[in-house]
């Protein structure tokens, strides 16, 4: 059966229903069937200009592995994505496409955009049914770089640095590898064994080695890798793990927790499977502070876990940071909104654990260095909101661990490490960083850009040019 396409309109993407969905750890979004994926890159203008492939933070040929599956060689389409990223299953799943690649497509101007994530998603998926790896193509340059971090940034520069010939090894401090991808984003989302192991393995077939349970600054230092070990070049893309807090009353009551804990515990220690041990403690009625994608994460793992959640943010919906579609995901499956609405005191019972939160209601001032406009409380609109967990998710920022242990690395006064904008090098020579660590927390694809964009340089700095 052909499928009718409207060229003004996505081809339509098959989904759990919400209702089912939000009892189970199941992924949400099925992805695109062949003859969907082959049917909406017929939607694909092939532009002379491609406007997608500059807003794509890794560069990916866009236009070239779309008309691929359209001619129905989903090898070829595979091989176009993978020389410009080493995660395309994760990043169709996770990359937040509305406001990058799909945000400039042409084809979105009096139209919808070219689905150009679940066609990514697709390509991948595709691949990795068929057992397609990638390949290293460069012969072996005899020279050792060393990756600091597992997650999208470390895995993607890892990767590029394979291909081009180095020797390179990612210390993990974690017991598995994967990063953000493992610990923060919820199996909804990210199935861990179908797609991320599979693209971690997918490194390691290019001859990465990564060495887990291994934290630079504690089991070595950096100065070590590069006076001790022989490492010729380090690439820093240890992320931003240290969890941020308001320092409102009761905020240390039983029943606070951060997002980075209660996801990790979720995610990486699988506390949401019976048959694992992990505890994780999940009330009836949740409310989670922040809007950002971690935020959306975390309602939706404490929804699926048995709990009432309400969102609580500070600004409008307009603002609210978290793509779109977890917005939209989240709404349908019942989590609730209270918007323009800011947290004041966490209230406690007699024992010392949550029972209930007081907010102030919040209006919208002029715009703030961010660009967004400030919020401002609206004076005697406080009222209270029962509950007996609070998740906090208000970002995140570096753990200052490896920089306070490598000499001559410079930070700013957030514990970022500041690097050269173009070519990711630190004020250490040879020692280069890039993602969370640099900048703070952002996206997946910001980060792994990054690592790309350290790659290269790398490779200039040891190749003497």
């Amino acid at each position: 059966m052909s499928i009718e396409v409207d060229m003004m309109k996505k081809v339509p993407v098959s989904e759990q229903d919400p209702k089912v969905r939000a009892t189970n750890f199941d992924e949400v979004c099925l992805g695109y069937t062949e003859e969907e994926a082959m049917a909406e890159a017929t939607r694909c203008l092939q532009c002379k200009n491609p406007k997608c492939v500059e807003g794509c933070p890794v560069s990916i040929n866009i236009p070239g592995f779309i008309e691929k599956i359209k001619e129905g060689d989903h090898k070829a389409a595979y091989e176009i994505i993978g020389e410009a990223s080493s995660l395309p299953a994760v990043c169709g799943r996770v990359c937040p496409q509305e406001t990058q690649c799909e945000g400039v497509c042409i084809r979105g101007i009096k139209g919808e955009a070219v689905s150009i994530g679940k066609l990514e998603r697709f390509a991948a998926d595709w691949a990795g049914k068929q057992g397609i790896k990638p390949v290293k193509k460069a012969d072996s340059k005899g020279q050792k770089v060393a990756v600091v971090g597992a997650g999208p940034s470390g895995l993607t520069c890892a990767g590029d640095l394979a291909k081009m010939g180095y020797e390179v090894t990612i210390f993990e401090a974690l017991h598995k590898a994967g990063g953000v991808l493992v610990y923060g984003i919820p199996e909804f989302r990210l199935p861990k064994d179908e797609v991320v192991a599979k693209e971690i393995e997918n490194v390691r077939s290019l001859g990465v080695e990564i060495k887990t349970d291994y934290i630079i600054g504690r089991s070595e230092t950096i100065d070590e890798l590069i006076d001790r070990e022989g490492f010729s070049a380090v690439y820093i893309a240890s992320g931003a793990g240290l969890p941020m807090f308001m320092h409102i009353p009761g905020e240390q009551a039983l029943g606070v927790y951060s997002a980075n804990e209660y996801l990790t515990r979720a995610n990486l220690m699988k506390a949401y499977r019976e048959d694992y041990d992990t505890p994780i403690n999940t009330g009836k009625k949740t409310v989670i502070v922040g809007g950002g994608n971690v935020a959306m994460d975390a309602a939706r793992t404490a929804l699926r876990l048995g709990s009432d959640v309400t969102v609580v943010y500070r600004r409008s919906e307009k603002e609210l940071p978290a793509r779109a579609e977890e917005v939209h995901h989240a709404k349908e499956e019942g989590i609730k909104f209270a918007l323009l609405t800011n947290p004041v005191e966490i209230l406690e019972d007699e024992e010392g654990f949550v029972k209930g939160i007081k907010v102030i209601k919040m209006e919208l001032g002029e715009p703030d260095e961010s660009g967004r406009r400030r919020p401002v409380e609206v004076k005697g609109s406080e009222f209270e909101i029962e509950c007996d967990t609070v998740i906090m998710s208000l970002g995140t920022t570096p753990n200052p661990l490896i920089s306070s242990t490598t000499k001559g690395l410079d930070t700013n006064k957030r514990k970022c490490i500041i690097t050269d904008e173009d070519t990711g090098a630190t004020s250490r020579e040879g020692v280069y960083a890039g993602g969370d660590c640099a900048t703070g927390a952002a996206t997946v694809i910001l980060a792994m850009g990054a690592g790309r964009k350290a790659a290269k340089s790398i490779d200039l700095y040891l190749s003497g040019k």
